[in-house]
């Protein structure tokens, strides 16, 4: 599902909820030990040798989920510059905290038990008191701002964290290295595609937050495990079971978002650059994926595992 497979997408999807993130990061030995399975890494060549490594992340990983597969650290070494959904440096520090809790609260005269159902409150308020938090600070945010709130609770749980993170390594690593980096966004449109949710909109992504955080450890394992495989199809499954029930925000999230980058992606194919790129996983799913994108535009796309001139 986009929905409620969204408290999974978030981890893959936008890297904004990784706000307030550390500088701890796994060690570079890692990332070039050989990893299980080939990775959810694609090559896209144009034919005046301009190169994309299409590389598939999680934004919020465990220790355990390493080391990764050996394409990754491969990108790197043969790109020259890498890109990334966020400028680097955008998505740490106190500034993307607090917008995002500025454009999460109601106003005084509002809250959150007085915008959603009776059930969604009382769920809400059990959610809370069993991860011993306040339920009077809960109901001042707005249902997306508390559906987000809830998934990284839960993903910390697991010990998941932003600070492992695949885009977090290679920014930092290529911060030190002297390699130039860019985004493709900014952190006030990545967080305006929550804040800008419909009144029920907002809604459903709270009831089907509080319907799923049972699973999120089942689920997320099996996300992991697709991921490091490259198994494309497996993660369409998981992540798009009722993407027509919820096409307008698959079109938010996803698919505007593919269009919006393929123009730039594909300037630095004509201009003959190798670039690794570095987006949540779910963005290279469905016909609207990248990978298929750019095949449609006549661009040899190939996994890893079958490219021999790396």
């Amino acid at each position: 599902m986009l929905i409620p497979r969204l408290v999974l997408a978030l981890a893959l999807v936008v890297c904004v909820v990784a706000c307030g993130r550390e500088e701890k990061k796994p060690d570079s030995a890692a990332f070039v030990s050989d990893g299980a399975g080939d990775g959810s890494v694609w090559v896209v060549d144009s034919p005046n040798g301009g190169r994309l490594y299409l590389c598939g992340t999680i934004h919020i990983l465990r220790e355990k989920d390493y080391p990764l597969a050996p394409a990754y650290e491969a990108a790197y070494m043969y790109s020259n510059k890498l890109v990334l959904e966020l400028p680097p440096g955008a998505a740490s520090g106190p500034e993307l905290t607090s917008r995002m809790s500025q454009l999460g609260l109601y106003s005084a005269d509002t809250s959150l038990e007085a915008n959603v159902s009776k059930e969604t409150w009382e769920d809400v308020k059990k959610w809370t008191q069993k991860h011993g938090l306040e339920v009077s600070s809960m109901n001042r945010f707005r249902p997306w701002f508390v559906a987000l709130l809830m998934t990284n609770v839960e993903y910390a749980n697991l010990g998941a964290k932003a600070e492992m993170g695949v885009d977090t390594h290679f920014e930092q690593r290529a911060k030190k290295d002297g390699k130039p980096a860019e985004g493709l966004e900014t952190v006030e449109f990545q967080i305006q595609l929550f804040a800008s949710l419909s009144d029920k909109q907002q809604r459903e992504l709270l009831e089907q937050t509080l319907t799923e955080v049972s699973h999120v450890a089942e689920e997320y394992e099996k996300i992991v495990r697709a991921w490091k495989q490259g198994d494309l199809a497996a993660l369409s499954e998981m992540m798009l079971q009722e993407a027509d029930r919820y096409s307008d925000l698959n079109e938010l999230f996803v698919t505007a978002r593919n269009l919006s980058w393929m123009d730039r992606l594909e300037q630095m194919l004509k201009k003959g650059e190798k670039v690794m790129v570095l987006t949540g996983t779910l963005h290279f799913i469905s016909d609207t994926g990248l990978i298929e994108l750019m095949r449609k535009r006549g661009h040899r796309v190939r996994h890893y595992r079958e490219v021999t001139d790396f």
